[in-house]
């Protein structure tokens, strides 16, 4: 291409920075996932009633269960000081552990920042990680939302569990990010076939795997929010490789290409290994884009999913990109997906509810991805919509999951279709 070509995509585009009211998850609600991955692990969030009825909501718990989280509640006299506070969370820790002796790792997780509670987490989780060693592992993160949003949750762990790990200086591939076990299955068979070895998932099943970190170290992301955690690999001198999330059969196919191309692998053998999955991702998206083809779509902040997705709907869906928006942007994760947006396409960053609804009702895009919050108003306007938080919770990566990940946008815009009513 000649240098005084046009730029195509949105790589270098400018984006628009929005910094006011915002609707959001705050980070608390990732530990809903988390704790279904981490098979030895509790989270015990520090924090008041609000985020104890927060938690149980979002997870469904019903009083006979007995899952891997539960609230420390502050009460008012621990937050007036009339209360020793750090006895109190040491007596329910002593507590927890004589209750429960499977847990080998305990995170504990602040609801709001030390200011607010008066409690420094960091060193609390320090002194009890010296007090319970070698048996339990303590670690603290914060999924407060004036701290963290949705799935900033997720990243703030896996950055504490990152620090921890041990040096290895092991040839290795890591892949951060927590996947639907079955989904991880799929990618872990895909690998092996590449005949890659020496692969491991952050976060790990179990304390006790074998997982270290080093300048050997080979990693990628498969979820765009880890931002702190790419940070924290990278301080720790592992080699990050850059690529399209996995999202759709374009996406996965040159996720699994970066890899292969950091690891030698050759072309033939990795076309060999991907060409029948692709070959049915691509016809099974095909036979589902037909209902969103030409049709614009809007995206508010919320997950950060936003811009591969987007990606993903406007190459291999066919879909009009009019606003894509993200509470942040890593541009260091997410470089290759802006490079393959059209160059049109407006790109914010941050939130100012407001501002963006008198944008999307002048876009009147055909279907608009927002937070439950949201939602129901966009719907009474009639605009078509999309919970962005369904597609955190549902199985949206690799091939066979793509034609899934179509439908989960073409749903919104057929049930419009079938109750339009007819002049």
């Amino acid at each position: 291409m000649p240098k005084d070509a046009p730029q195509l995509g949105c790589a270098q585009a400018p984006i628009l920075k929005e910094r006011g009211q915002h609707e959001v998850f705050c980070g608390l609600t990732s530990i809903v996932w988390l704790h279904r991955k981490m098979q030895d692990a509790f989270f015990l969030v520090v924090g008041s009633r609000t985020c104890a009825h927060l938690l149980q909501s979002a997870a469904g718990v019903m009083i006979f269960a007995e899952p891997r989280f539960a609230t420390a509640i502050l009460e008012e006299t621990d937050l007036a000081g009339m209360a020793d506070v750090h006895e109190e969370l040491d007596r329910n820790v002593s507590q927890l552990l004589s209750r429960r002796p499977d847990i080998k790792r305990l995170f504990l997780v602040g609801s709001c920042p030390s200011e607010v509670i008066k409690l420094d987490l960091a060193t609390v989780a320090e002194k009890l990680s010296e007090k319970y060693f070698p048996n339990v592992n303590v670690i603290n993160f914060s999924g407060s939302g004036i701290e963290t949003t949705f799935t900033q949750g997720e990243d703030a762990c896996l950055e504490a569990v990152i620090r921890s790990l041990p040096s290895s200086e092991k040839t290795q591939l890591a892949v951060l990010g927590a996947l639907p076990d079955i989904v991880q299955d799929q990618m872990m068979r895909l690998l092996e076939q590449l005949g890659l070895k020496n692969v491991f998932v952050l976060p790990q099943v179990k304390f006790d795997d074998d997982v270290s970190i080093g300048k050997n170290t080979q990693f990628i992301c498969v979820q765009p929010f880890l931002g702190a955690s790419y940070e924290e690999m990278v301080r720790r001198g592992a080699k990050p490789i850059s690529a399209n999330f996995p999202f759709g059969a374009e996406g996965t196919t040159k996720w699994l290409w970066a890899i292969s191309e950091r690891f030698g692998i050759s072309k033939a053998k990795f076309d060999t290994v991907v060409a029948a999955p692709k070959l049915r991702a691509e016809q099974a998206v095909a036979a589902v884009a037909d209902g969103l083809r030409g049709k614009s779509v809007f995206f508010f902040p919320d997950s950060q999913l936003e811009i591969p997705l987007a990606r993903f709907l406007s190459a291999e869906c066919g879909m009009e990109l009019t606003e894509v928006g993200s509470p942040f942007i890593h541009k260091s994760l997410v470089h290759a997906d802006l490079e393959d947006l059209p160059a049109p396409t407006q790109i914010s960053e941050g939130q100012d509810v407001d501002k963006q609804l008198d944008r999307v009702f002048d876009y009147n895009p055909d279907l608009t991805v927002c937070g439950l919050g949201l939602a129901n108003p966009l719907e009474s306007k009639g605009l078509s919509t999309k919970w962005a938080i369904e597609l955190v919770f549902s199985p949206i990566h690799f091939y066979e999951q793509a034609a899934d990940l179509a439908s989960l946008f073409a749903r919104p815009l057929k049930r419009a279709e079938l109750l339009k009513v007819g002049p």
